[in-house]
């Protein structure tokens, strides 16, 4: 009922108003593009702040600077400088059309809405961090492309955010120089300010700015595991959703790292590289950072910490995502979190733990794992099974941007998990505000939703323990 009521609202919006109006930003005026679907606009590129180049790498993001006329925004803005993709792996499941210019400017979003320029439209409004483990990716790779998600009365924010050593160096020098006395954390602090880029300009999108969810995959998941525990971004979040980062573990996986370790390995790092001033390491072009860290380790044989992924800094981060969780200090809004079923075994644990602390929070936390093996068409050099970020083309509807030979049944699918993912981002419940099957997982009740298909090619969604590999409808 919810959602019919939305799209009734939307289409009277519409017929008063231009679908692709002039919007004014921070920054300036913009305008976007209209997609295949009728209503939904996307823009492509704004920048939401300067670019973190010259004297301002490895320091936290700066204002946008104003634009002076009108931006058209039809073009994707540069991804952050990293390694080019191979052959193999991801490749040739996300990255088939190669890669896009690299940037040291690359602090971009694209927004995806069927309200724009309806500020009293309220739309849910999800942002959404991609992955890559701190040191690849971007914001527009095609399966997560937002059309389907305006077409079901969301607003869909993507960006990208510094990478690698130009995101997450840590160093003494650094600290010195920084207002907050730490260093490190770039692209946390670029996530940040996409956050409140998005909390402050939204509204004109038609969004609602105090109704965000954060939401990501891999790094992009542990990313909203940071999100909801710093100070500086917990109290504008009004719903998670963490996908294949894990639950609550004993030690974390990337990221946590104290400061003064992460200090320690910059400084021998850049030593090493026979850089002894802030001038010098700004000197040093992006494509000879990229290859940095490995060269000192074959060179010394010494791992470096720290230097590549959010590090625990007293500023941003106080503490690890787990500590908080376990003290109840992330912030107290619904969350959802998952796997995929042939997933990394360390970022499929410690789910139905951080579940039942959020029960014992007085909140609630929905579980999933995402079971359906992927259909292939026989191509050697491709992933196979429900390996990790294959749910992405699914969540996102996207499918028609993929190679693989999809059934019908797999378009059903996809139809169910937007449903649930859309209908969280708009009331903090995947069954929407009727309710439905889907319970929250609890220690009394550790149950997951799981998303398949039945021995007969249909799309099946239901309630079960988190290990047995098969499901049945119910």
């Amino acid at each position: 009922m919810k959602r019919l009521f939305i799209i009734l609202a939307l289409a009277a919006l519409a017929a008063c108003k231009p679908v692709n109006p002039i919007l004014r930003v921070e920054g300036g005026l913009v305008k976007g593009v209209l997609t295949e679907t009728p209503g939904v606009t996307v823009y492509k590129g704004i920048p939401y702040a300067a670019p973190p180049v010259g004297d301002l790498r490895w320091k936290a993001p700066q204002p946008v600077k104003n634009w002076g006329s009108l931006r058209i925004c039809d073009t994707w803005g540069h991804p952050a400088w990293q390694n080019s993709h191979t052959p193999g792996g991801y490749t040739p499941e996300f990255f088939f059309d190669g890669d896009p210019e690299f940037s040291e400017d690359c602090l971009y979003l694209n927004i995806w809405t069927p309200a724009a320029g309806n500020p009293e439209a309220k739309l849910p409004v999800t942002l959404w961090v991609h992955g890559g483990g701190y040191v690849a990716g971007w914001g527009f790779e095609p399966e997560m492309d937002g059309e389907e998600w305006a077409k079901h009365g969301g607003v869909l924010v993507t960006f990208n955010y510094r990478l690698g050593l130009l995101g997450f160096l840590a160093h003494p020098g650094l600290s010195a120089e920084s207002p907050d006395g730490v260093s490190g954390n770039y692209g946390m602090l670029d996530q940040v300010a996409a956050l409140k880029w998005v909390k402050d300009n939204i509204s004109v999108f038609g969004g609602d700015p105090d109704h965000i969810t954060v939401m990501g995959q891999s790094a992009g998941a542990m990313s909203v595991q940071t999100l909801v525990t710093s100070p500086l971004s917990k109290d504008l979040i009004a719903g998670a959703i963490i996908q294949s980062g894990g639950g609550i573990r004993e030690s974390q996986l990337l990221g946590g790292t104290p400061l003064s370790l992460a200090e320690e390995s910059g400084r021998n790092l850049m030593d090493w590289a026979g850089c002894k001033t802030l001038e010098e390491m700004r000197a040093i072009p992006p494509k000879d950072l990229l290859t940095l860290v490995s060269r000192y380790r074959n060179a010394t044989g010494l791992n470096v910490q720290g230097v590549t992924a959010p590090v625990t800094d007293g500023h941003a981060l106080s503490e690890t995502f787990s500590e908080a969780a376990l003290g109840g200090r992330i912030a107290d809004i619904p969350y959802m979190i998952g796997c995929t079923l042939d997933d990394m075994p360390a970022l499929a644990s410690g789910i139905d733990r951080f579940c039942a602390e959020r029960q014992k929070a007085g909140g609630k936390a929905y579980a999933y794992r995402f079971d359906r093996r992927l259909p292939t068409d026989g191509r050697p050099d491709v992933l196979k099974g429900a390996f990790h970020s294959s749910e992405l083309w699914f969540m996102f509807k996207s499918l028609r941007f993929c190679w693989r030979p999809f059934t019908e049944g797999d378009y059903d699918l996809a139809e169910q998990m937007i449903t649930c993912w859309t209908n969280f981002a708009a009331c903090g419940d995947p069954n929407g505000t009727d309710g439905g099957p889907w319970t929250p997982c609890t220690e009394e009740s550790p149950l997951f939703m799981h998303f398949g298909l039945d021995g007969d090619g249909a799309a099946v969604s239901a309630m079960g323990p988190m290990q047995p590999e098969t499901i049945t409808a119910p």
